[in-house]
């Protein structure tokens, strides 16, 4: 079992310490769950009483906040970051026991496979593919035709990458992820029958992007669909034909955007989000959970559906609550207009 004293760890962080240098800390918990031998957390002051009923062994803080004198403290810019270094130092760390290529693997002669790279039992590689350095290829993973994976890369089992997609350094896809699949797009016959347009054009993943389990992305129609670096999707998002997300985005699980919007750098989409065709969010737009964006949209919140801003949202919200005393007051009125 690892421990870490409170100077250990304050030296590892850079955090000041405020408590006992010498007592020992064995794993990291929540505030409400946390005991003594725990390093815990305040991000959010709506959890300060928390935090003061709390046992936990040590608590990080940014210093904002009055401290009780009988806990522990670990002073820092950002208390989540400093809490999430010490639970990285309990974390078992390990690799695959899969490294080189496996037997099993399946590549066409043509592919270029840089140097230390894993490609894992059952693993499906087409012709001219290259993947860069350090990269691993998890089990049962299919690469298409024309791939370009860069250096540093981790694709989790049963991931899909079609043909022709680029996948920039770092790239992390979760198990399940497809990568360029079909668009979707039909155009009716004479009969009204629904026949399918070829989509034609690929998928890019810049830099540090991160896609989640079972999302899918697919590939443009003619040009390319792009994430641009450092964004990071959820699971279960769906992302359609020459979508381009713009850099350093966050956007929740099951989230959906149309084909041929955009969005711009630093952009949040939460939960459920649904974005129409051809629509544009500008820089640090932020759209609240099960928000509707049918128009585009400066940067700023909004909530909804159809999206609005996120304070005329609740203004708006107000009055709905207020629904059942609005009528009750409309009726007495005219009761006492009936009576004259």
């Amino acid at each position: 079992m690892r421990k870490f004293t409170l100077a250990e760890l304050s030296a590892r962080l850079g955090a000041q310490l405020i408590g006992d240098p010498s007592h020992e800390i064995f794993g990291v918990n929540g505030l409400e769950e946390a005991t003594s031998i725990d390093a815990s957390f305040l991000a959010n002051p709506r959890y300060t009483e928390a935090m003061k009923r709390s046992a936990a062994g040590v608590i990080c803080v940014d210093g904002k906040i009055e401290l009780p004198s009988n806990k522990n403290f670990l002073i820092c810019t950002d208390p989540c970051r400093a809490f999430q270094m010490i639970a990285e130092l309990f974390i078992a760390t390990g690799t695959s026991a899969f490294t080189g290529i496996h037997p099993t693997a399946v590549i066409h002669p043509s592919a270029q496979i840089a140097s230390n790279v894993t490609i894992a039992p059952y693993a499906v590689i087409d012709r001219d593919v290259s993947i860069g350095a350090n990269t691993f290829i998890g089990p049962h993973v299919t690469i298409g035709f024309h791939v370009e994976i860069g250096a540093d890369c981790y694709i989790h089992p049963h991931c899909t990458i079609r043909e022709h997609s680029r996948l920039g350094s770092r790239v992390i896809l979760q198990p399940g992820a497809v990568i360029g699949s079909c668009g979707f797009g039909y155009t009716p016959d004479k009969q009204g029958r629904h026949i399918k347009l070829e989509q034609l054009g690929y998928v890019v993943l810049e830099d540090d992007v991160e896609i989640g389990a079972n999302t899918t992305i697919d590939r443009a129609r003619f040009k390319e669909t792009l994430i641009r670096k450092g964004t990071k999707i959820d699971n279960l998002v769906q992302i359609a034909h020459n979508v381009e997300i713009g850099e350093h985005n966050v956007i929740a699980a099951q989230t959906g955007i149309a084909g041929s919007s955009k969005t711009g750098k630093y952009v949040m989409l939460g939960g459920q989000v649904g974005i129409v065709g051809h629509v544009e969010l500008d820089d640090y737009a932020m759209i609240a959970t099960r928000g509707g964006v049918s128009k585009s949209l400066k940067g700023g919140k909004y909530r909804g559906s159809p999206a609005i801003p996120i304070a005329e949202y609740h203004r708006q919200e107000v009055h709905v609550r207020k629904l059942e005393e609005y009528i009750k007051r409309l009726k007495a009125l005219e009761e006492t207009l009936n009576q004259k």
